[in-house]
């Protein structure tokens, strides 16, 4: 994975369930956060629990609440399918008509068919497709 995709340093402690985040150089969706109280060293820490979005293996983070982590921008468009061979479907996106392949996810599979449109996400340089429009 490459280091150039589009990111962005927020505050952990503003991070909260659902949101989108980089453990272990892989993006993933928190399903659980626990602040602790700050301790006589004066800092409160947050325990970040997450997924991976590419991998859905489960992560945990534990940093002080003032720190600041990457979290990947990921762009939401749409594209139409135009053909599809196995697992893989040649899609169209319907802003800059730009065409490419995409692995089809499980959960979507057999609902994937020609002339259909999908929703995908593009983040760190990888686009996924997520649910049919």
């Amino acid at each position: 994975m490459t280091d150039d995709y589009e990111k962005k340093l927020v505050s952990v402690g503003t991070l909260k369930k659902g949101d989108t985040l980089i453990i272990d150089n892989a993006p993933c969706k928190i399903t659980d956060t626990a602040t602790s109280r700050p301790g006589k060293h004066g800092h409160a820490k947050v325990n970040l629990m997450a997924v991976g979005i590419l991998d859905g293996k489960k992560r945990n983070a534990v940093m002080p609440g003032h720190d600041k982590v990457e979290v990947p921008i990921v762009e939401k468009k749409t594209a139409q399918i135009l053909s599809v061979t196995g697992k893989v479907a040649n899609v169209m996106d319907m802003e800059t008509y730009e065409t490419f392949e995409m692995d089809i996810p499980e959960e979507l599979d057999g609902q994937v068919k020609e002339g259909v449109e999908v929703l995908y996400w593009t983040l760190m340089g990888m686009k996924i497709m997520k649910q049919i429009k």
